[in-house]
């Protein structure tokens, strides 16, 4: 009687525990910011399937702010805007030779849904979405020609995972795909969640 008594004395504090840290998600409304490195490269591939031979990349700053409705401990809603800033250096001993550069300035606008596992602690999520990017686009190589400030369509993909009791930290590796340009944008990024409710 007394091994029984026990079992169910810890079986009842298991519960408990873990069912108070599993309702610790970011559920109602918040704002998360993030910050990070954002990358951009052309993903250009030919209808027979050869790539571009020059690898060129751009590197700099990303920044973003989101909006978010969490409907369940497991599904939200995110509206967001935010920027992407990328550079390529310079190469003065080229001059007579074409200078090949992919880069992204623009303001990003758009939404997208999360899926989140309600996992105490370290929680794993997926995102994805659409948007639409505003500034100028450089996708300069062998086989793209694309040099324009312009409004273009961006597909944002997620993957990361959110820490702490509450979930308030996340780290995370994000895409945005601008097929117009023939270009992406690879991210590493840290953000905050700050509870509205």
């Amino acid at each position: 009687m007394n091994i029984t008594l026990r079992k169910f004395f810890f079986i009842t504090i298991f519960t408990l525990f873990f069912s108070n840290l599993s309702k610790a998600q970011t559920e109602g409304n918040a704002i998360k910011a993030s910050i990070g490195f954002a990358s951009s490269s052309s993903y250009y591939i030919e209808s027979y399937g050869a790539q571009d031979e020059v690898d060129v990349m751009g590197g700099g700053l990303y920044l973003q702010g989101e909006y978010i409705f969490g409907m369940t401990s497991w599904f939200s809603v995110r509206p967001y805007v935010g920027g992407i800033f990328t550079s390529v250096d310079e190469i003065p001993d080229l001059q007579n030779q074409p200078q090949y550069k992919v880069t992204t300035n623009a303001i990003l606008l758009g939404g997208k849904v999360r899926f989140f596992a309600p996992i105490p602690w370290v929680a794993p999520f997926i995102e994805g979405g659409i948007g639409t990017s505003i500034g100028k686009f450089e996708t300069l190589t062998p086989n793209v020609n694309f040099d324009k400030s312009d409004v273009l369509l961006h597909i944002p993909f997620s993957l990361g995972l959110a820490i702490g009791r509450k979930h308030n930290f996340e780290i995370g590796i994000s895409g945005y795909f601008h097929p117009a340009a023939k270009q992406s944008n690879a991210i590493f990024a840290l953000g905050y969640t700050f509870p509205l409710d």
